[in-house]
């Protein structure tokens, strides 16, 4: 059973930091292939933020580049979104994804399991 646990969420004033994390489990001896971070803003559709292909290409939604950097720790089975310089419209639920056979799209991964999410809001 493939769990996401995400982290480190909260409220900040527009120009602000906030580091997200996940810690990834379940998938054996055998990592994920693709990790990433989606997010979903009131009334809006999920859309992916940032991701990590296996062979290590990273990719970021045009409206975070620059200011997201996404890693991970496989000695820890972490990964990581530290988002700086934020901005009202980054106000959402993130969420820790991971790749799946089916499920949503973003660059090269497809990614169909989910976690539970963790709100970030940017006041102005």
């Amino acid at each position: 059973q493939v769990q996401l646990v995400e982290s480190g969420g909260g409220s900040v004033q527009a120009g602000g930091s906030l580091r997200l994390s996940c810690v990834v489990s379940g998938y054996n001896s055998k990592r994920p292939g693709c990790v990433g971070w989606f997010r979903q803003a009131p009334g809006k559709e999920r859309e992916g933020v940032a991701s990590i292909a296996g062979d290590g290409t990273i990719t970021y939604a045009d409206s975070v580049k620059g200011r997201f950097t996404i890693s991970q720790d496989n000695a820890k089975d972490t990964l990581y979104l530290e988002m700086n310089s934020l901005k009202p419209e980054d106000t959402a639920m993130y969420y820790c994804v991971a790749e799946a056979s089916f499920g949503n799209r973003f660059g090269a991964c497809i990614f169909g399991y989910w976690g539970q999410g963790t709100r970030v809001t940017v006041s102005s």
